[in-house]
C-alpha cells in the first residue's frame, strides 16, 4: 500500500471535479479524500495498492471533462487507513 498527497491547479473547482473524482478512486479501489482549497487548487489524499493509486493520478492529470488541469504535484505521505473515499467541503 502507498499513499500520496496530490494538489492539483487550473480550472478545477465548480467542473464538478471533486465528485468525478471520488467515483475514479471508487472504482479503483483507492481511499482517502478530496478538497477544494481558497486558493483555487484542489488537494487530494489517495492510498491503496500502487498500481491503483498511479492509474488514479494520471487520471488525475486530465480531470472531468469540464477541466482545465494545468498542474499535479505529489508527494509521499503515510497511508492513513480509509474505509472509503470522501470529499470534503
Amino acid at each position: 500500500m502507498i499513499a500520496r498527497h496530490v494538489s492539483v491547479t487550473g480550472r478545477v473547482q465548480g467542473v464538478f471535479f471533486r465528485v468525478w473524482m471520488q467515483q475514479q478512486a471508487q472504482a479503483l479501489g483507492v481511499t482517502g479524500w478530496v478538497r477544494n482549497c481558497p486558493d483555487g487548487r484542489v488537494d487530494t489524499h489517495v492510498e491503496g495498492e500502487e498500481a491503483a493509486v498511479r492509474t488514479l493520478i494520471e487520471r488525475l492529470r486530465q480531470g472531468p471533462p469540464a477541466a482545465h488541469v494545468e498542474n499535479v504535484r505529489e508527494w509521499d505521505v503515510e497511508p492513513c487507513d480509509f474505509d472509503d473515499f470522501e470529499v470534503r467541503h
